[in-house]
């Protein structure tokens, strides 16, 4: 990298930093997340040349960090709710898990037997056996790209009717 790439990066750190970091932590709801989100984007951008760029860049820029923010935020997601698929073993693991993340769980636990028996089937495959698309696709006889879309319908199924639950009296 030479001194006119270092200008031009720093220039866009000075002009776009503020604005990402407050966009990622609007979309993260965490600062320290959203500062990890914003270096990575502009770590990103060491990588670019400036005539790519030419004309976009703050698109660019706040491209890299919606895509980057918005992949953390589905993989806490998904980690929220592997946790809460998974069923206490034991009794020392149920006395740590206090009461509003056992109602949590036996809620979640509840909402999936309403859902169609292939989504079903999917979740539990991937979150308490922790099987990967492929190998689910290959148990159930169903292509990557169709347990992925059962996947994603039954999570954002969950997530609305978790949230709905959740507004009520």
């Amino acid at each position: 990298m030479d001194s006119t790439d270092n200008a031009w990066i720093q220039k866009a750190v000075d002009r776009y930093e503020r604005p990402l970091i407050h966009y990622a932590s609007r979309l993260l709801g965490d600062a320290s997340g959203a500062r990890d989100v914003v270096q990575e984007t502009f770590l990103r951008l060491c990588r670019q040349s400036p005539a790519d760029l030419d004309g976009h860049l703050a698109q660019w820029l706040f491209t890299v960090c919606r895509n980057r923010a918005l992949e953390i935020r589905r993989k806490e997601m998904r980690m929220q709710v592997t946790a809460q698929l998974e069923p206490a073993s034991n009794g020392a693991i149920a006395g740590r898990l206090d009461i509003e993340q056992q109602e949590t769980q036996e809620r979640i636990v509840k909402l999936l037997s309403r859902l169609p028996e292939n989504q079903q089937e999917v979740v539990r495959l991937k979150f308490q056996a922790g099987l990967s698309y492929r190998e689910i696709s290959g148990v159930t006889q169903l292509s990557v790209s169709n347990v992925g879309y059962l996947l994603h319908t039954a999570l954002a199924s969950l997530r609305r009717q978790l949230t709905t639950e959740g507004a009520g009296p």
